[in-house]
């Protein structure tokens, strides 16, 4: 016969493996944030530098627009 102080031992191992495998939890929820953020800045940089670049060849090419003559291009590189 279980007594009431080894249900009450039960009930406490049972509460605290509840909470260890939610404190481990949150640990890999957190880092699984930390790494989504650390991604979304590297895409956010990333997104700004080939804006930076579109802008500067929408520039360039305004500045300089293309020939629709076929003898003002250069030749390929294999001549």
């Amino acid at each position: 016969m279980t007594t009431g102080d080894d249900r009450l031992e039960q009930r406490l191992v049972e509460l605290e493996t509840r909470l260890s495998f939610q404190e481990r939890a949150l640990g890999e929820l957190s880092d699984a944030l930390a790494a989504a953020r650390d991604e979304e800045a590297r895409n956010n940089l990333k997104l700004m530098q080939v804006t930076e670049e579109l802008r500067q060849l929408r520039l360039s090419l305004s500045a300089n627009p293309p020939s629709a003559d076929p003898a003002a291009e250069p030749p390929p590189p294999h001549y």
